[in-house]
């Protein structure tokens, strides 16, 4: 299948503990458009590709997806290490703290869990990829207000590379339709 390097695909060292912006950074992880929402939807749609580039393209992004999965997880393990209980109700963890401790829990900043209702694979190639695009836009826009809302140069650098990523899978999710729609047209 493939090799697993340990190590991130960009570094994270985060030396400072902030649980208020952990809280918010939790919509990349278990969010509707975050990171995994993002790994399941194209390793989903692979599979309905009509070429075996498109399929090889929705895999590799939604390998690479994981890898980000990956980042933000543990970007919150930095954020929140070291916190007290005390400062885990301050800043409204503690209802997460009741159910999964500190451990890395996919759902939104107001704890609502991941769910498979915020992916989609409908078996149109045209319609997926297209959705693809806009996905990979809503990340974008996601990780750009996360940038303005943090003053730690660690978080905003990691934070910067993931929104440059979302920015590439648009521009191949792109080239991706033109060839199927290519495809289709022969």
């Amino acid at each position: 299948m493939w090799y697993y390097e340990k190590r991130l695909e960009y570094p994270v060292d985060i030396k400072q503990p902030d649980l208020r912006f952990a809280k918010l950074i939790l919509t990349q992880l278990g969010g509707p458009d975050g990171e995994l929402s993002a790994s399941i939807r194209y390793l989903s749609q692979r599979y309905t590709m009509p070429t075996g580039k498109s399929k090889g393209l929705l895999t590799d992004i939604g390998t690479e997806e994981l890898a980000h999965v990956e980042i933000i997880s543990t970007m919150m393990y930095q954020l929140t290490k070291g916190t007290s209980i005390e400062e885990l109700k301050k800043h409204g963890f503690d209802t997460n703290y009741a159910v999964h401790g500190k451990g890395i829990y996919p759902s939104d900043p107001g704890g609502v869990p991941w769910t498979a209702a915020y992916i989609q694979a409908t078996g149109d190639p045209v319609a997926d990829l297209t959705e693809d695009m806009a996905a990979e836009q809503k990340a974008r826009a996601a990780y750009e207000r996360l940038i303005l809302l943090t003053d730690d140069p660690s978080v905003k650098d990691v934070l910067k590379f993931l929104r440059e990523r979302e920015v590439v899978h648009f521009q191949r999710f792109g080239e991706a339709l033109v060839m199927v729609q290519d495809h289709f047209q022969k």
